[in-house]
């Protein structure tokens, strides 16, 4: 691995393939699923059950916003030290 940055983070540049970096682990309920989509993203296939049997996914799932914040969540209290923050922007 090349030197790391100057607040001892990695930049992009540093990342190799292979490497893994571990975060905490996270429950998905029921209750917490539809609690992010009930105000985003209200959609039926998030929100009944009921009504999303007869939508593309023929059943309820979870919503991509609500994946998209657990992910920035792990992210960011995980074990990936990016220089910068995760948005890779530099401070000088």
């Amino acid at each position: 691995m090349t030197e790391l940055g100057g607040d001892n983070g990695l930049y992009y540049d540093d990342l190799r393939i292979g490497q893994r970096f571990t975060s905490k682990p996270t429950l998905s309920t029921r209750s917490r699923s539809k609690h992010l989509p009930a105000q985003f993203d209200p959609q039926p296939f998030h929100l009944d059950s009921e009504a999303a049997k007869d939508t593309l996914f023929s059943g309820l799932v979870g919503s991509g916003w609500h994946t998209a914040a657990i992910t920035m969540r792990l992210l960011v209290e995980g074990g990936l030290p990016v220089a910068g923050g995760i948005v890779g922007a530099a401070v000088n």
